[in-house]
């Protein structure tokens, strides 16, 4: 997930469909939703374990999200990446 603000700023005016709007952010577990098409994965290193990025894109917005599955991190999750 990315840090930069100008990013961050970019990602607050992109229009997320309403579907898109309700996946809660940052909380491993949570929901997408059924219009999500699921891309590539890849394995990060987070301390002395990996976790596990997948990549989706959204079919009615084009929102481009990635879901990272920490079991050791609560707050891993949803996070919105780009168009």
């Amino acid at each position: 997930m990315t840090q930069d603000p100008n990013r961050q700023n970019e990602l607050k005016k992109m229009e997320l469909c309403e579907s898109c709007a309700g996946i809660q952010r940052n909380w491993r577990k949570a929901p997408g939703h059924p219009e999500l098409v699921q891309g590539n994965n890849r394995a990060e290193k987070r301390g002395n374990h990996l976790a596990t990025v997948t990549q989706y894109r959204c079919d009615r917005c084009g929102t481009a999200w990635e879901y990272e599955n920490d079991k050791s991190n609560l707050k891993a999750g949803w996070s919105v990446v780009g168009r």
